[in-house]
Order: C-alpha cells, then structure tokens, then sequence
C-alpha cells in the first residue's frame, strides 16, 4: 500500500480543520447537513451522468486503488526478465514454462507464455500492446469521473451558497436570524470548493499517475518478452530494459 493519497486528503483536511478553530471557529458549524447533501450528492450524480452505468459501478474499486494502490517499480522487472534470457539461451524457450510460477507480474506471465506457445513475434507485440492500449483507456476513464467531480463541486456549492441567500431573503424580517443564515449559505461553497481541490481532483491525478506506472511497466514487459523470443544476449536485455527506466529507477538499478 502506497499511503500518499491517504495522508495528503486527511492532512489537508485536519489543516483546514486547525486554521478553523485558530481563527475562533467551531468546526461543528462546517458540518450542515443539507449543504453536505446537496455538494457531495449532486456531484456524485452528474458525474454518474456524464458516463455510464458501468463507469459508476467501478467508482468505488476506484476510490480504493486510489487510496490503497501501488506500483511495484518496473526496474524490479529487470532481473527477472534477464534471468529467463539466461536460461531461454541456454535451454530454449519452452525450458521456460517451469519458471513460470515463480514471476510475480500477470502480464509478464502472459506474454512468456504466448512466447512459449510459439505465437509469431509480430502477434505477439500487437496483443501486447492492444492490452496496454485497453488498460490505459480504463485508467482514462476512471480518473475522468473524479476529474468531472472536480469540475462540478464548485458551481456546485454556488448553487447552493445561492439557495442559502433566497432563504436568508426571506427572512428579512428575522434580523435576530440573518448572521446564522448567511454563515450557512457560505458552508455550501466552502465545501464545494473543498471537496473538488482536496477530494475530488486528487483522486484523479492519483488515478492518472498510477495508470502510468502500470503501463510503463508493461510496456518494459513487452521489450523483455520481445527481446527473450528473439534470443539477445541477457547483458543487451538488461542495458535495453535499464534505458527505458526515468533517470532516477535507471541509478536504482545500477
């Protein structure tokens, strides 16, 4: 579990929660229910809108990968990549089917085993590369719906900073009441605003950058199961696969 995105949306929200009680704040007064209705539930609905029903049933596996994902580096690839070239040089590519279980990453498994069974070289990267185009369209997707949410939050909370005043008017004649009202009118916008720059955009940023992990890592599994079927020497293998890591993996990797 890489904890990033669980102490970046609790820390800010215990910041913002801190700098209201130093100004004399009570931090009972942010917690309305309608406000907190009408942001977070509208939001989630006309995002839902902007997608599909099957888009809105991967949110919540979303919001945990979000939270609790993480990418094993792809230079962690390497070594196992460059031990199969070793033994696929020495005892050929079907000598590689009892190394199989020991590989950790699925999609690495899949193309040494399309490998194994012979499929032509140029199938083989196609299939491959289909699979990563796939995974990265639904990275795209997952992350637009928190991307949208972001988007909507703030206009959100307007509409109801909006609702609030109308209400505040209509009790003009309460002057006793105003002060409460227009605090509680104010609550929505807080919250839409909140939600979209601590909640919302994060998880969708989150959700892009892991997808990019993911996919960088495949894509290094595409080269190392290309280079393994075409029988390049392990030290070519491991220099090839070590040039494709950013700069900071690559001194990992020495």
């Amino acid at each position: 579990m890489d904890p990033a995105t669980l102490i970046g949306v609790i820390g800010a929200l215990v910041f913002i929660i801190v700098a209201n009680v130093m100004e004399g704040g009570n931090p009972m007064s942010l917690m309305l229910g309608p406000p907190l209705l009408l942001v977070f539930g509208t939001t989630i609905l006309i995002s839902i809108a902007g997608g599909t029903m099957g888009d809105a049933r991967n949110v919540p596996a979303s919001v945990v990968r979000a939270f609790t994902g993480k990418v094993e580096p792809a230079s962690a690839m390497i070594p196992e990549v460059v031990s199969l070239a070793e033994r696929a040089r020495r005892e050929g590519l079907l000598a590689l089917e009892d190394s199989l279980a020991t590989l950790r990453d699925p999609f690495l498994v899949r193309g040494v085993t399309m490998a194994i069974d012979g499929t032509d070289p140029e199938e083989l990267r196609e299939i491959l590369e289909a699979e990563v185009h796939a995974k990265r369209s639904e990275d795209r997707q997952a992350a637009k719906f928190f991307g949208d949410a972001g988007a909507y939050a703030p206009t959100i909370g307007i509409i109801g900073t909006v609702m609030g005043l109308v209400h505040v008017l209509e009790n003009l004649a309460a002057p006793e009441e105003l002060g409460h009202l227009i605090a509680g009118a104010f609550v929505a916008t807080l919250w839409g605003v909140t939600s979209a720059n601590v909640i919302w955009l994060p998880l969708s940023s989150r959700l892009k950058r892991l997808g990019e992990l993911e996919c960088s890592r495949m894509e290094l599994a595409i080269e190392g199961v290309a280079a393994i079927q075409a029988g390049s020497n392990p030290r070519i293998i491991a220099q090839k696969l070590t040039s494709l890591l950013p700069s900071r993996q690559r001194a990992e990797a020495a």
